[in-house]
């Protein structure tokens, strides 16, 4: 005969059985919440599978992008033009720019899209550029207040550039939001603009991936961004003038015009029994513009204020630089050529330099 149970025993596997029938719910309930993100994880890879059936390999859509309005659209760079050489180069020529010409203000700009969007940068650069203030708040730290300088930073810009020809590649939303692209067409276009003393390099483009959101879905599509072309067509494009029709229209008469240009400056540097045969090549160290300068204003150019014999290309960058400002100083226009293209043997560039001259100089002995 079993003895009964003690009441202390039928206590304990009473205790038992509801432990195990708060675990069997616990478990339950966590398959299921574990089945419901299942759920939910696949129904989520479903939607980015319709709402992205067109998606390049490589290309990030971030959170925002699914949250676009109907018909809305965002812009992106491609990944691998961000690692393409050329456009790597163009970005380190522009901060270098910057840099140059912000010294005084003692900023230095490390990345265009962190160090750009806000207006302060852009701000100080065009002032610089236009030689005149802005009337705009100095520092502001806020997301409206970055907006509202930058509107009228760009306002300012763009009513500079937009008379010369220049299509308007930016906006405040771009540029506030970081878009690479539209800050580097914007400083392109200042540079071009200003003629800032830089080689940009030529023929920079870069894919850029648009998504749009049409009927609830996300579609994207790869454009072409040409940022620089040539260095004559976007400077040259813009200011046209009697000169450019002669080459465009009439290159029959280029070599007349070459000769005549060769017979002026021959005529003068004989003086100091030097002779010019070929006009692209000669010019463009700078001694011969220098020298050139002295003879036609009748004056003596110190040696230390150039390089006699250039060897480095910034030598003969500063020599032709420095035989523009002689130019000016004679009372001629700043040249429309940039001191690094008649270095560079571009000719028409230097044959606009020496026309120039020329047409001032001509009758003089």
């Amino acid at each position: 005969m079993s003895a009964a149970p003690s009441r202390s025993a039928t206590s304990q596997s009473g205790k038992m059985k509801k432990d195990e029938s708060f675990l069997g719910k616990l478990g339950g309930t966590l398959v299921r919440k574990k089945k419901c993100k299942e759920v939910s994880d696949l129904t989520e890879e479903g939607k980015n599978a319709i709402n992205a059936p067109m998606l390049p390999s490589g290309t990030e859509i971030h959170p925002e992008d699914t949250l676009l309005e109907e018909n809305a659209e965002r812009n992106m760079l491609d990944p691998t033009s961000r690692e393409n050489p050329k456009f790597k180069d163009l970005q380190k020529v522009l901060i270098d720019w910057i840099n140059n010409e912000l010294e005084e203000d003692r900023i230095i700009v490390k990345d265009l899209e962190e160090d750009c969007y806000d207006g302060q940068v852009l701000q100080k650069l065009f002032e610089k550029l236009c030689g005149r203030k802005l009337n705009v708040a100095e520092v502001t730290q806020s997301e409206i207040g970055q907006k509202q300088k930058l509107q009228m930073v760009l306002e300012a810009v763009n009513e500079q550039l937009r008379p010369h020809g220049w299509s308007i590649e930016w906006s405040v939303d771009s540029i506030h939001s970081k878009n690479l692209v539209s800050i580097i067409y914007l400083l392109v276009a200042l540079a071009m603009h200003f003629l800032a003393p830089i080689r940009l390099p030529e023929h920079v483009s870069v894919q850029v991936v648009v998504v749009k959101k049409r009927e609830g879905i996300l579609q994207t599509s790869h454009v072409t961004k040409e940022l620089t072309s040539t260095t004559e067509m976007m400077v040259g494009r813009f200011d046209r003038d009697a000169f450019d029709t002669l080459l465009d229209h009439a290159p029959d008469k280029l070599n007349v015009v070459k000769k005549s240009l060769i017979t002026f400056v021959n005529k003068h540097l004989n003086k100091l029994n030097l002779e010019v045969t070929e006009l692209e090549s000669q010019f463009a160290d700078g001694v011969y513009l220098v020298l050139l300068m002295g003879l036609l204003e009748d004056y003596f150019v110190p040696l230390y204020n150039f390089f006699l014999t250039p060897e480095s290309f910034e030598q003969k960058v500063h020599n032709v630089a420095f035989a523009f400002e002689l130019m000016q100083d004679g009372g001629l226009k700043k040249p429309k050529a940039r001191p690094e293209d008649v270095v560079n043997l571009n000719l028409k560039s230097t044959l606009r330099v020496l026309y120039n001259l020329f047409t001032n100089y001509k009758n003089s002995d």
